[in-house]
């Protein structure tokens, strides 16, 4: 049996799980981040855009992965706290992935 993009798990930041079906016929914009690395700024840009975009259809999925010289260390609870705290992120966030 072939997998699409919408059947794949996930867990949503707080632990809820959820598939990508969730956004079926949306714009996605599936973004690997981190909040300790040089790219941690591009949460304000990624929050601007699916501010500005959203009713157009656009939805911005965060992943936080720890693959990459441990950038992204803190827990989930953590790492909401951050992106809420730091820079106002509205967007759907997910839980740690493996990237590597």
């Amino acid at each position: 049996m072939s997998q699409t993009l919408y059947d794949i798990p996930v867990a949503r930041i707080d632990g809820e799980p959820a598939t990508l079906a969730d956004y079926r016929g949306k714009v996605l914009l599936v973004v690997n981040v981190a909040s300790k690395c040089g790219l941690t700024p591009q949460y304000e840009g990624l929050q601007a855009l699916y501010r500005d975009k959203q009713a157009q259809g656009l939805e911005v999925l965060g992943f936080p992965a720890n693959d990459f010289n441990g950038q992204e260390p803190g827990s989930e609870a953590e790492i909401a706290q951050f992106c809420q705290l730091t820079y106002d992120v509205s967007f759907p966030m997910f839980s740690k992935i493996a990237v590597t």
